[in-house]
């Protein structure tokens, strides 16, 4: 029970962001349009978490995904979408703000 907790927050072996990205990974931040457009990080691609299974050809099945929110709970749930339709490598990066600071 434990473990299905800390997959489903993505708790577990901390992911090193930094290289992820420095080597292609995707950042796709799934907060809303208005939220995104308030602050974001650099390069991210704004697909608001209820939009997200209508726009999966956005994102690249071959290259890591690195989700991203405003405190980590949407990117929880894109991750868990993500993983079920087919993509291996994600990344729940939590809050954006946190997941800036440590691309920094």
């Amino acid at each position: 029970m434990l473990q299905l907790i800390k997959n489903l927050f993505g708790i577990g072996p901390k992911a090193d962001f930094k290289e992820l990205v420095k080597n292609g990974a995707q950042l796709i931040d799934v907060r809303t349009k208005a939220e995104f457009q308030g602050g974001h990080i650099k390069g991210s691609i704004n697909i608001p978490l209820q939009n997200l299974s209508d726009n999966l050809s956005k994102i690249k099945k071959d290259k890591p995904v690195i989700t991203c929110c405003a405190s980590g709970m949407r990117s929880a749930s894109a991750k868990g979408i993500l993983q079920s339709k087919g993509y291996s490598q994600v990344y729940n990066g939590g809050g954006w703000m946190s997941l800036k600071n440590k691309l920094s």
